[in-house]
């Protein structure tokens, strides 16, 4: 009986206690290695070995926080495949003083990615208490160059186009207008399209006022809402 006892307890206080920053830079360092197996950018490894995961994820999963797989953070969305994360943010070619619009702030992870790679980020996020949990995380880690906003993503940011590359992180059925419209002439938008489990992560680059596609990946990503989902419900009606 109390050899059992022990052994519970033992267990739970593993099950409890999170691995410290040393075991968690170990992880991301182990995961970044194996990254550069399909990821060449040398500025998207390195800023993936900078941003801290870990900082990003419910305490809950703590010890999965660099795996090489999505997990929940609440509100029914997810932090993204670190795989995903480094080959969108290779996709937009950044070289570090570009204008850069993110759509779907979520846990707030991709955002401080690409402020490693960019001049100004802004983000934009249509559940407000992820907006706020991720700036909360944001400004704790010292970024000073990310611009948030509470919002619907499919209408962009106009009052700050245009925008040197455009990250969409939530998949609409097609590419909304109002990006299309803010991305400037030479830009890069890489985003998810598609209806739930037939999704292609498309990568663009807009010439002379059009976007030709270059790039293209099988992916499942949440479906965009606000005006996205009213856009789906018109095509659906047609």
């Amino acid at each position: 009986m109390l050899l059992s006892t022990m052994l519970w307890l033992g267990c739970r206080t593993l099950a409890v206690e999170p691995p410290d920053e040393k075991t968690q830079a170990e992880r991301r360092e182990r995961l970044v290695e194996k990254l550069s197996w399909e990821i060449g950018d040398r500025r998207v490894l390195d800023a993936l070995r900078r941003v801290p995961r870990h900082r990003f994820v419910p305490e809950s999963q703590l010890h999965e926080a660099y795996g090489n797989y999505p997990l929940p953070i609440g509100q029914g969305q997810t932090i993204s495949q670190p795989f995903i994360v480094a080959y969108m943010s290779e996709r937009l070619k950044l070289k570090g003083k570009e204008k850069v619009l993110e759509i779907g702030t979520g846990s707030g992870y991709q955002a401080a990615v690409l402020a490693e790679l960019a001049g100004a980020v802004y983000t934009i996020e249509i559940i407000p208490e992820l907006s706020r949990q991720a700036r909360q995380i944001l400004v704790e880690l010292g970024y000073k160059n990310i611009f948030f906003r509470v919002g619907d993503g499919y209408l962009g940011w106009p009052e700050a186009a245009p925008f040197d590359g455009i990250m969409v992180t939530a998949a609409p059925l097609a590419v909304p207008a109002p990006l299309v419209e803010q991305l400037k002439e030479g830009g890069r938008l890489v985003i998810p399209l598609g209806p739930y489990g037939r999704q292609e992560l498309k990568t663009f680059i807009k010439r002379l006022g059009r976007l030709e596609e270059i790039d293209s990946l099988p992916v499942a990503f949440v479906p965009m809402t606000g005006r996205a989902r009213d856009v789906e419900e018109r095509l659906h009606e047609n």
